[in-house]
């Protein structure tokens, strides 16, 4: 079983669903309680042991690879005004020299594509992916549970999370092979399915650890679901000849391509914090207490 050392994120949507906050700023960029979303993403991942991570990026994106560099101007500032603390913070969440890539997205063909556009990084290893529009609360991390899923198993495996039956039609859900527990085997996956014809409530969480014989059946992928070429229409054609498990992990997440998911994890994040949290919630509560069930006007 070959160590897995790499993980993808891709960051080259749009996020039509939160604008207009991303007509100028990209959405991994919006700050989620005290620091970008891209940062909690990124953690998760070299939390579990992640060496490099390769960014599938578009146009004006550029924001993001200038985060993850050395910001001299705001550094010398702190410096002269002694602000040492705040400056070693900074200097913490530095990446390692060489440990990050970018590589262009340049048309939105779809998440499959984007995928593949990170074929030449991985090469023949396997690596994860981690949907930066989902931020994952977990201890461990949701990509570190999956780690010690995937040594004891090898193969594909996907994050899933139980949502209520009457909300599997707003999700991807799973089909597992037999009975479920928090590591089952799986045969298939439905998009978005009928309630009634739903094999599962499980629902998938937008983190998966993948072989790279991926990248040749995206090469071949048709276009599917929105004219895209889609992930989960490529991982269906490789669960033909490699196991795929899925993973019912130890957490919550929170879909941040979405106004009101958004709002959830600025809120969620800020009370878990372990310097404000108090503070946040008594906001919090003093906010509820004092607004009108129905804003004026």
């Amino acid at each position: 079983m070959a160590r897995l050392r790499k993980a993808v994120l891709p960051v080259a949507g749009l996020g039509t669903r939160v604008l207009p906050a991303t007509k100028s700023i990209p959405k991994e960029m919006l700050p989620v309680f005290d620091r970008p979303a891209i940062q909690y993403v990124v953690d998760e991942a070299l939390e579990a042991g992640v060496e490099h991570i390769v960014f599938v990026t578009g146009r004006n994106k550029g924001a993001i690879e200038d985060y993850f560099d050395r910001a001299y101007e705001l550094e010398d500032t702190l410096k002269m005004k002694g602000k040492t603390d705040v400056l070693n913070a900074l200097d913490r969440e530095l990446p390692s020299p060489g440990s990050m890539s970018f590589v262009r997205q340049q048309a939105p063909l779809g998440l499959g594509h984007a995928i593949w556009c990170a074929r030449d990084v991985i090469g023949d290893e396997p690596f994860a992916v981690l949907l930066p529009d989902v931020l994952v609360q977990a201890t461990p991390s949701c990509l570190a549970q999956m780690m010690a899923a995937y040594e004891k198993t090898s193969g594909n495996i996907i994050a899933v999370e139980r949502v209520p039956e009457e909300a599997v039609s707003n999700f991807g859900v799973i089909a597992p092979a037999g009975p479920e527990g928090d590591l089952m085997k799986m045969t298939g996956m439905v998009e978005k399915p009928k309630r009634e014809e739903a094999p599962s409530n499980l629902a998938i969480t937008g983190r998966y650890i993948l072989q790279p014989e991926i990248f040749a059946l995206l090469a071949s992928q048709a276009t599917g679901a929105g004219g895209e070429i889609q992930l989960t229409d490529a991982m269906a054609r490789l669960m033909k000849v490699q196991p795929f498990h899925a993973l019912r992990y130890d957490g919550r997440s929170y879909d941040c391509g979405n106004k009101v998911g958004y709002l959830e994890a600025s809120l969620a994040y800020a009370l878990r914090d372990p310097e404000f949290g108090a503070q946040a919630r008594a906001t919090a509560a003093a906010l509820l207490q004092d607004w009108p069930e129905k804003p004026a006007g």
